[in-house]
């Protein structure tokens, strides 16, 4: 069940991939996928919401190593396999494991974790996966 939900998860969000033409979002073999799924410590809050999807899109401004972001909430569905429980999700991709290492170490990245991310959220799951 939760391979279907990080598969409708990522096909939804390559989707709408800015960066992709036509909305054909092919990632290069052995890239990163880092897909992000957090609760709000106050569900359904519209400006923490807003902070994480901000914090998000900085992010991907200001570290290189982030070649793209798809940012958003849950598509709600009655679909029993959908888990649409949680508030904000974010895919990035990174060219390789390294990138990814050099991201998670970055200043940046866990500035925002620590006066963002950790103080709005009470619950993060993190899958990375290998783009085949």
């Amino acid at each position: 069940m939760k391979h279907i939900l990080l598969i409708t998860i990522a096909a939804f969000l390559f989707s709408s991939c800015s960066t992709c033409p036509l909305g054909i979002c092919k990632p290069k073999t052995g890239s990163i996928q880092h897909i992000v799924l957090t609760w709000l410590k106050k569900p359904g809050n519209a400006a923490d919401r807003a902070a994480l999807v901000a914090a998000a899109k900085s992010l991907k401004a200001d570290i290189r190593e982030v070649k793209s972001l798809a940012v958003g909430q849950p598509l709600m569905s009655e679909r029993p396999v959908v888990d649409d429980s949680f508030d904000v999700a974010l895919v990035m991709r990174f060219d390789s494991k390294a990138d990814l290492s050099a991201y998670e170490a970055s200043p940046i990245h866990t500035q925002a974790v620590k006066t963002i991310l950790g103080p709005l959220t009470k619950k993060i799951v993190v899958h990375d996966i290998i783009a085949e």
